[in-house]
């Protein structure tokens, strides 16, 4: 029997295994990727997480999960098929036939971003193509990027980026937004974002990085070139949310309703990072989510 069992082994769920092991819980954490440290590891530079600027997100990972090893935290490698509750303890079902006994859950699997599905979009990931403005813009410093969106995150990151770019091209499938009306204001007054609407990326074009991108107006039919050098997709982001029991509420989107504590609506049943709902979707943040999730989990064994 387990006091906590941990799903996922990004960011959050690794800062809570080592605040959990810190506050004496026998815990586990249960990863379906081999010595997996979650979406981090596919960024190429994380540039804002406080005293380790630079770094790139593999590296970074790896040195989440090595404070966790030298803390004693127990991993096992699986995939969760289902979570059931019997009277106040939750079976955890593992595709490979295991059941955990446990008196809380941590469920911290994240999300993933949504993809265009364009032509180049895989081949130019981090060589180009970027889902975080806030991670990458700095590396498109008086350089010419685009975004693809039409919703707030879209809006805020060509924002953002017009602060450093020479040029922002904002494409939008529509011709009007679905952001709040006063950031829609403020992108039609900077001069440096240009408005690409009714159009769609239908390629992205590079050698050994990209270089431009290929769009089509849905209204003539025509196809143009852009030349480019970073191409920000915000289209947003899918919650991994596949095994949450029914009893714990998600938003329309899809994500675990919970603040900062990491309380669900279910009892014994706590998220943290990206999978929950919340503004900022970061490393930082979702470290933090670990540690205020585990003070959330002591209360609640303690009150059992």
């Amino acid at each position: 029997m387990y006091d906590l069992v941990i799903i996922g082994s990004g960011p959050a769920g690794l800062s809570a295994a080592i605040y959990g092991v810190r506050a004496g819980l026998k815990l586990v954490v249960i990863e379906k990727d081999y010595e997996g440290t979650g979406q981090v590891a596919l960024s190429s530079c994380v540039d804002n997480y406080l005293g380790l600027p630079g770094m790139d997100g593999y590296s970074m990972g790896e040195k989440f999960r090595e404070h966790a090893v030298g803390f004693g935290v127990e991993f096992l490698e699986a995939e969760v098929s289902q979570i059931e509750k019997s009277s106040s303890i939750y079976v955890i079902n593992t595709s490979d036939g295991n059941k955990l006994e446990t008196k809380t859950v941590l469920y911290a699997t994240g999300a993933t971003h949504r993809k265009l599905g364009a032509p180049g979009e895989e081949k130019y990931d981090t060589k180009g193509v970027s889902y975080c403005a806030t991670c990458d813009g700095a590396f498109y410093r008086k350089k010419t990027a685009a975004v693809i969106g039409g919703g707030d995150t879209a809006l805020d990151d060509a924002l953002y980026l017009s602060g450093i770019c020479e040029k922002v091209y904002l494409i939008h499938r529509r011709d009007s937004f679905r952001a709040a009306e006063i950031t829609v204001r403020k992108i039609k007054e900077k001069e440096n974002i240009e408005l690409v609407l009714n159009s769609t990326v239908t390629e992205i074009l590079g050698t050994d990085k990209v270089t431009s991108i290929k769009v089509n107006n849905k209204l003539t039919g025509e196809d143009s070139i852009l030349d480019v050098s970073g191409v920000f997709v915000a289209a947003g982001s899918v919650p991994s949310t596949q095994a949450v029991p029914s009893d714990v509420n998600l938003d329309p989107a899809g994500y675990i309703i919970a603040d900062e504590s990491g309380i669900t609506s279910a009892p014994g049943f706590f998220t943290a990072g990206d999978v929950r709902t919340k503004a900022l979707r970061q490393v930082i943040t979702a470290v933090s989510d670990g540690a205020n999730a585990v003070t959330s989990i002591t209360h609640y064994l303690e009150n059992m």
